[in-house]
């Protein structure tokens, strides 16, 4: 039995729609940013970096979504949730998936954690003015290069997917319209009719 640790409104939500994707036995625990929850001592023996998500397995603790999703995804094969069979198309994943987690996450970082690239309360300011434009050009990069089709490796839906509709989620909140970028939308609606996702989101409401 696999257990995610989670926070709603966190990137933890593609590895929580990629658990049930594959069908996989897995319990979830809330971790409660609002009382710090996340920086205890007891959480911190889980996963020291302070963070979600962390999956516990039966081999160990998993942290960071490219590696969890990759895990889950071979873990799972019959979901097919991965070209796992073509080392090419399944390295061209995880680099979509490794974007999503170096910049794109990064770049919404920076409306909300300032403190952690710098000092000078002033300079949150500006790294908060910035994230409409950096978040709106990752994903004009994405909209034009990066979605090959109806899901994010073309044809055939993957944990990308997963991913990408989690980061879409934040768009409203970063100022970036994302009327402006048709394909992203359609991607975010055609994901909200999956029934993963649907009981997903149903579950973190909880």
């Amino acid at each position: 039995m696999l257990k995610l640790y989670y926070a709603p409104a966190t990137c933890a939500l593609a590895s929580h729609i990629a658990l049930a994707e594959a069908g996989a036995p897995y319990t979830t625990e809330k971790v409660d940013f609002k009382t710090n929850q996340q920086n205890s001592p007891e959480y911190l023996k889980i996963n020291p970096k302070g963070r979600v998500p962390t999956l516990v397995t039966d081999r160990g603790i998993l942290t960071e979504t490219p590696a969890m999703l990759a895990y889950i995804a071979q873990t799972f094969p019959q979901a097919k949730l991965a070209p796992l069979d073509d080392a090419f198309e399944f390295a061209k994943l995880q680099a979509f998936n490794s974007y999503l987690c170096s910049t794109v996450h990064v770049a919404h970082a920076h409306k909300m954690r300032g403190a952690r690239w710098a000092a000078d309360e002033t300079s949150f300011a500006d790294m908060k003015k910035m994230v409409p434009k950096t978040m709106g050009a990752c994903f004009s990069l994405i909209e034009r290069d990066m979605l090959r089709g109806p899901w994010v490796m073309g044809e055939g839906y993957t944990v990308g997917d997963a991913y990408l509709y989690t980061l879409t989620l934040w768009l409203d909140g970063d100022g970036v319209d994302i009327a402006t970028l048709p394909k992203v939308k359609a991607h975010r609606e055609r994901m909200e009719q999956r029934p993963a996702v649907q009981k997903v989101l149903a579950e973190q409401k909880v």
